[in-house]
């Protein structure tokens, strides 16, 4: 089966690079960013920090790296981090709050991966040696294993209300924020004001090849830059990578909208499918999860009958599938994937995985 024939849902980190984008990547000026002369990074960072309402920006080479130095930058080993319990930096950056910054981390639970106010003032250590001192509370905005789910802006001022209260630093992993901004019509702006530091990607759904950037006032960007060498994530004649992230923030953000609008399309049409679950109300950008019944099967064996068919999605528990739409996959092959997977859940069980 060929590539062009392949519909891709795994992840939004799938794109590639369009044509335009590889010829801004081609042309780009470059320098030494690591001396930090290198002016498409410049230039990419100045737009970064404008974005987010912030003094100044840093661009490093990974999302993973982006929360991670920011979070080193304020703690000590020893503190801990509120976080939810779904958490992308806890789940998928290889335990490096952990291992790294030394902290442990207090819990939150709360539907689709948002926590409220009140579970932030109640989680908060006493001043005493005892115990771990809480210093930094993460959000996640798009929350990826809540299915994307958006936090309300008046929820994230009632946290940061806490936070400020009690002396806490917020941190905004905002991989895919953009997607919550097109979502809702909130500026970046707008919800980093919340946020002492704000990591951003250009990986996902606004097609780059790699990168994200931290944004925040230039002494804290100041102590990220120095943990993004400590990590061995300065990199030389990096504007060729930082021109595509500029391309992207220029020509793919707007363009949000046609992947929310997929994911909903996806979602509804699996609603009417037998057999799967999904509630489509819960699809709010381009992150769609459904649940497979045991008596019907397992998600592996959905994706393993849908990949043959040429359809890519993710088993990522026992009972639930992720897709994700993207600016790889148009309206047409979201009709193609309805049809694919509608006609497999039809005709058999997936019993094996």
């Amino acid at each position: 089966m060929s590539s062009e024939t392949i519909i891709d849902l795994r992840s939004d980190t799938v794109t590639k690079p369009t044509p335009e984008m590889r010829r801004a990547i081609a042309e780009a000026e470059v320098g030494d960013d690591v001396l930090g002369d290198d002016p498409t990074v410049i230039r990419l960072q100045e737009r970064v920090a404008e974005l987010m309402g912030k003094e100044a920006a840093i661009f490093v080479p990974s999302g993973s790296m982006a929360n991670q130095t920011a979070i080193r930058a304020q703690t000590q080993p020893g503190d801990e981090i509120i976080g939810h319990e779904e958490s992308h930096f806890y789940h998928y950056e290889g335990a490096a709050a952990f291992a790294i910054s030394g902290c442990s981390v207090r819990f939150m639970q709360g539907e689709r991966g948002i926590f409220d106010a009140e579970q932030v003032r109640a989680a908060i250590r006493p001043k005493d040696s005892h115990f771990a001192q809480s210093r930094l509370v993460v959000i996640e905005n798009t929350q990826n294993r809540g299915g994307g789910s958006i936090w309300p802006l008046e929820t994230v001022e009632a946290v940061h209300d806490v936070a400020v209260e009690h002396g806490l630093s917020m941190h905004l992993d905002g991989a895919r924020l953009m997607n919550a901004c097109v979502a809702t019509g909130h500026k970046p702006s707008e919800y980093a004001r919340y946020f002492d530091s704000v990591s951003t990607c250009f990986s996902k759904g606004l097609g780059a090849p790699v990168g994200s950037a931290v944004a925040g006032s230039a002494e804290l960007i100041g102590r990220v830059h120095r943990f993004r060498k400590m990590f061995g994530g300065g990199m030389r004649q990096v504007g060729i990578v930082a021109a595509g992230a500029l391309y992207a923030l220029d020509h793919h953000v707007d363009r949000l909208a046609e992947d929310h609008a997929n994911a909903k399309r996806l979602a509804e049409a699996i609603a009417e499918m037998p057999h799967l679950s999904i509630d489509p109300a819960t699809v709010e950008t381009n992150i769609v999860y459904f649940e497979v019944p045991v008596a019907f099967g397992t998600a592996q064996g959905v994706c393993d009958r849908v990949h043959a068919e040429g359809v890519w999605m993710l088993s990522v528990a026992p009972q639930r599938v992720r897709a994700v739409t993207h600016l790889d996959v148009s309206s047409e092959m979201i009709d193609r994937a309805i049809a694919v997977i509608g006609a497999i859940v039809k005709t058999e069980s997936c019993l094996h995985g």
